[in-house]
């Protein structure tokens, strides 16, 4: 049965939904390239899968509410403000990524109609905000399920095959750097939020063991496709979010149940990855430790010269996200390199970029 908190957590929740509906009437250095008198990098390109945390426009031209296309998202890109859909004050781990390995700076989104297949041979994003992987997660807010993201993979290698011929799209495929980053909504958004019925379909324990299955099949379906170097996330302390310590205020500080179970699910993560790799001996996936990087700089904020860790940047920095974080706000932080998080869910570009070297240091460990 749902807590007393979970029935809170959704009251609140809901109604903070209501009023966004309202208001809308996330390896390798650039020097880690093969020959240059070869032409060919040694990563060719990096393709994304997941949710908010990676997303880089894909939900601008669907029909939910959860886009990101607006100031002030966006307002510290380089070059000028540009609100692209990523839910950042700027670029996200995987653009950090694709720039370190010499590729461009921004991962483009596959359904941004201002980038073809020429881009997305040297990189591209299939992530959708507000998904997980659990398909009833995607249905809360009407975005892209994880089975679609699989869906518009397999039509980019029918493109790329087009554009680059049959044996080159299979070494850009084989090749590539895959970024998976998915899990939260799935606890947040549908578990926790009681909007789905998962809550008295599952404990939460089974709820884990469903989402790691759904996980397993995901890894299995990209590996069949051609994906043979894949760093896979695993959840922060996401009782730590602002919005859950905002929806925690009698208590204070971080939810730790959540917290619990995000420990929880990691575990079954890591031994599911083990199984998957030895089942599959051509492919290879880092385990990224989102939880302990994400909680050693909550815990030591000076080392990366943050001041705020609780609070978002944008507006109040407490419930604010998607349309509820604007240009309206005369809240909004002046500088948000020194913030941890951008709005009440998401991480600023500081500690985005951060986190995408510490991907990189692992990518050198156990991928490349």
């Amino acid at each position: 049965m749902a807590s007393p908190r979970g029935h809170h957590r959704a009251s609140v929740l809901q109604q903070a939904s209501a009023l966004l509906l309202a208001l809308s009437c996330c390896c390798c250095r650039a020097g880690a390239r093969a020959d240059p008198s070869s032409g060919d990098p040694k990563v060719p390109a990096v393709i994304v899968f997941g949710d908010s945390t990676v997303d880089t426009g894909n939900n601008n031209g669907i029909g939910t509410i959860l886009k990101s296309d607006f100031p002030p998202y966006g307002r510290d890109m380089a070059g000028g403000a540009n609100p692209t859909g990523r839910f950042c004050n700027g670029r996200l781990p995987p653009d950090f990524m694709s720039e370190a390995l010499g590729l461009p700076p921004l991962v483009p989104a596959y359904l941004d109609p201002a980038y073809g297949i020429q881009d997305f041979a040297r990189g591209v994003c299939f992530a959708s905000a507000g998904t997980g992987l659990d398909n009833k997660t995607a249905g809360v807010l009407s975005v892209i399920p994880l089975w679609k993201e699989v869906e518009y993979f397999k039509e980019y290698k029918r493109r790329l095959r087009r554009h680059v011929g049959r044996a080159r799209a299979r070494r850009i495929v084989s090749d590539a750097l895959y970024v998976v980053s998915i899990g939260t909504n799935d606890f947040l958004e549908n578990y926790f939020l009681l909007v789905t019925g998962r809550f008295a379909e599952f404990t939460v324990g089974e709820f884990e063991d469903f989402l790691v299955a759904q996980a397993e099949w995901f890894l299995g379906e990209i590996h069949a496709l051609g994906a043979r170097r894949v760093t896979f996330a695993g959840l922060s302390p996401i009782g730590c979010l602002p919005l859950e310590r905002t929806l925690n205020a009698i208590r204070g500080g971080c939810v730790e149940e959540y917290n619990q179970v995000a420990r929880d699910y990691n575990a079954k993560v890591l031994a599911m990855l083990r199984r998957v790799m030895a089942a599959r001996p051509g492919l290879k996936v880092a385990y990224i430790d989102v939880y302990h990087n994400m909680l050693d700089l909550i815990t030591n904020p000076s080392t990366l010269g943050l001041e705020n860790v609780e609070e978002g940047c944008c507006a109040t920095g407490k419930v604010e996200m998607s349309y509820l974080c604007n240009d309206k706000s005369p809240h909004t932080c002046g500088d948000a390199d020194k913030y941890f998080f951008w709005d009440s869910f998401h991480p600023t570009q500081k500690v985005n970029q951060f986190f995408a070297k510490k991907t990189l240091d692992l990518c050198y460990q156990e991928l490349l």
